[in-house]
C-alpha cells in the first residue's frame, strides 16, 4: 500500500473513531496531498458529506488545471455522487482501495476517460466488513438503501 492509500485509510479510521462510516479519501497533486477527508455523514448529520466530498471540499476551491492533474484516492470504490464530483472537476484518476463491499459506477466512470485502479486492499476490505456486519442499517442508510 503507497503513503496516499495510508493516508486515505487514516482518515477511514478516524472516522471511525468518530462514530461515522469508515471511508477516507486523499486528494493529490504533483506528489503532494491537499486535500483529505472522512465520511463525516453521522458526525454532521450531513447527506452529501461522503470521504471524497469532504476531501474536496477540504482541498479548497482551485483552478480547473489543478484538478486535472489529480489523483483521488478513497478507500471504497466511489457512489455515484462522488464519482460525479470526479467527472465533474475532470480528476483523471482515482485510486479505489476495495470495490468488494461496494462498487459505484466504475465502468460509467472509466467509459468518460478516468481511469481507476482498484487495489482491493486486505485491510481496506476487512474494515468495511466489520463495520457493514456491525451497522448494517447506517451502512445501509449511507449507500441509500
Amino acid at each position: 500500500m503507497d503513503e496516499f492509500m495510508k493516508a486515505a485509510l487514516e482518515e477511514a479510521k478516524k472516522g471511525l473513531s468518530e462514530g461515522g462510516v469508515p471511508i477516507g479519501s486523499v486528494l493529490v497533486v504533483d506528489g503532494k496531498i491537499i486535500g483529505r477527508g472522512h465520511n463525516r455523514r453521522v458526525q454532521e448529520g450531513s447527506v452529501i458529506k461522503h470521504a471524497e466530498m469532504d476531501c474536496l471540499e477540504n482541498a479548497g476551491r482551485h483552478p480547473a488545471a489543478v484538478y486535472r492533474k489529480a489523483t483521488l484516492y478513497s478507500t471504497l470504490s466511489p457512489c455515484d455522487m462522488c464519482s460525479g464530483a470526479v467527472l465533474l472537476y475532470g480528476i483523471p484518476r482515482v485510486i479505489v482501495g476495495e470495490n468488494k463491499t461496494f462498487r459505484g459506477p466504475e465502468d460509467y466512470v472509466r467509459s468518460r476517460g478516468v481511469e481507476m485502479v482498484v487495489l482491493n486492499d486486505l485491510e481496506c476490505i476487512r474494515l468495511m466488513e466489520e463495520f457493514i456486519k456491525k451497522n448494517p442499517a447506517l451502512w445501509n442508510e449511507d449507500i441509500g438503501k
